[in-house]
């Protein structure tokens, strides 16, 4: 048999069906999902569907392949075939738009709990929008960031995953997450990336660790809508900021223009923002739109 990149025996493809049969169905927040080979990004084809009318609130795209996955900011995303997860969620949230900020933070307490779960690493989130393992070993509770002062700043964290949330219109959002499953060192972007597989993870069977993930977002999408986007009222603040390795370090934010801002990050408040205090004890919330990156102040 010829080989080639569709064919490694140890990257096998998701089963559609099953997945299908999994999560979708009566009551289920899920509607549609679709696996495809290859795209561009499953957030822009998602958002060209919703457009279209051609894909409804609870449709999930998923890809074994992105040539043209995107992050915040547009920073690329790439992976080789079927190493991860990369895929896009459509909703149409019911709480006031203005709370909708919250959307790409709640998927990261549903992954970062669904990956501690399901594969048995210590995972954290590094505000706004990645995925980290900690490197303190398999098995530990659900999000790193409850003992932040034992670890050096920065110190064996490896971001595994990136989320990014874009409106569609004035009623929907795209909600895309790409994952490192399978990553060798070797095939890693940057050095400070990381797989599950490089993190000791207990499984890398792509189908339950999706499966994971969906129903984590569908329960923590859930418990925010009921809270009508009250991230306090709907316990979602106390669990990002239980996840959340950025908080207690002094950070350098850099800012559009040139401008930057220096101090630890103190808290996230109830729209979502970082707090920042700097050295003159002046606090100031920052929203993942007012960066363009977010660094420990030492250096990376």
């Amino acid at each position: 048999m010829t080989s080639n990149r569709w064919s490694d025996l140890d990257r096998p493809p998701l089963n559609q069906a099953a997945l299908r049969k999994a999560l979708l169905g009566e009551g289920s927040l899920w509607t549609d999902l679709e696996v495809v080979e290859s795209i561009g990004s499953t957030n822009t084809e998602l958002a060209t569907r919703a457009r279209e009318g051609a894909s409804a609130p609870g449709s999930i795209l998923v890809a074994e392949e992105q040539t043209a996955g995107k992050g915040r900011l547009d920073r690329a995303w790439t992976a080789p075939p079927r190493s991860g997860l990369f895929f896009s969620m459509l909703f149409r949230p019911e709480p006031p738009p203005e709370r909708w900020g919250w959307i790409p933070l709640l998927a990261g307490v549903a992954t970062a709990g669904a990956l501690a779960r399901s594969a048995g690493v210590d995972t954290g989130l590094k505000w706004p929008n990645d995925v980290l393992t900690t490197g303190k070993g398999a098995g530990a509770p659900e999000c790193a960031g409850k003992n932040k002062g034992d670890a050096p700043e920065g110190g064996g964290e490896r971001k595994i995953g990136g989320i990014l949330a874009e409106r569609v219109g004035t009623d929907s959002v795209v909600l895309g997450i790409g994952l490192n499953v399978t990553l060798r060192e070797d095939e890693l972007p940057v050095p400070t990336a990381g797989s599950l597989a490089l993190a000791g993870a207990q499984g890398t069977d792509r189908d339950p660790l999706l499966r994971a993930v969906l129903r984590a977002v569908e329960d923590w999408y859930g418990r925010w809508t009921a809270a009508d986007g009250d991230a306090t009222a709907g316990a979602l603040l106390d669990a990002y900021a239980a996840g959340c390795v950025t908080l207690g370090r002094t950070v350098r934010a850099s800012l559009p223009g040139g401008g930057e801002l220096v101090g630890e990050a103190v808290a996230v408040d109830g729209d979502g923002r970082l707090v920042i205090a700097s050295e003159q004890g002046v606090q100031h919330p920052v929203a993942a739109g007012d960066i363009v990156h977010l660094r420990p102040a030492t250096g990376e």
